[in-house]
């Protein structure tokens, strides 16, 4: 896609977050499971709704604007889910578990963040008003999703994870990676 205007930077931005939403729909109820307190799983749970309604804005948005949303992988996105795989596949102590899957969650509400905002700020220069506004809101939601997960690390996860502290031969190597 060439990319000449605003419109088409726009357009583009669009089917990126588009990718990377349902990238993170498909990703979701892995890392609830993969959560080891109640209320973590919970939060994926309840973020995976909010996730399939951002899709569907993303679908509205589409429809109003006259786009197709197929224009690829959002590599970002796959990037961070990759490495949340990683944190779900490696050995790692249990209480270090959940303080794990909200770094990598907020990683992926961070880049979500970032996106729309960029995103509605576009459509809000294009007098798009409507689509700026929902993609405000699932800006909102998602702002409010990483609030949530800060106060899941500390008011817990974290915690449990200083008590664990590196006893029992966890460590990161420098690729990155755990062993």
């Amino acid at each position: 896609m060439a990319m000449n205007t605003l419109e088409d930077l726009l357009a583009h931005e669009l089917a990126d977050l588009y990718s990377a939403e349902t990238q993170v729909a498909d990703a979701l109820p892995k890392l609830a499971n993969a959560a080891r307190s109640q209320e973590l799983r919970t939060a994926f749970e309840e973020h995976l709704e909010e996730t399939l309604g951002q899709i569907r804005r993303l679908e509205e948005i589409a429809h109003e604007l006259g786009l197709t949303m197929d224009e690829g992988t959002c590599r970002a996105m796959e990037g961070l889910l990759t490495e949340a795989d990683e944190v779900m596949n490696a050995r790692i102590g249990e209480d270090v578990v959940d303080a794990s899957l909200v770094a990598k969650a907020q990683r992926v509400e961070h880049y979500e963040i970032a996106a729309y905002g960029t995103a509605a700020s576009f459509a809000r220069q294009l007098r798009h008003g409507h689509v700026a506004e929902l993609l405000e809101q699932s800006l909102d939601e998602e702002k409010n999703a990483d609030a949530m997960l800060t106060r899941i690390a500390e008011s817990g996860a974290n915690e449990r994870a200083t008590a664990r502290g590196t006893s029992e031969g966890t460590t990161f190597e420098a690729d990155g990676g755990l062993k």
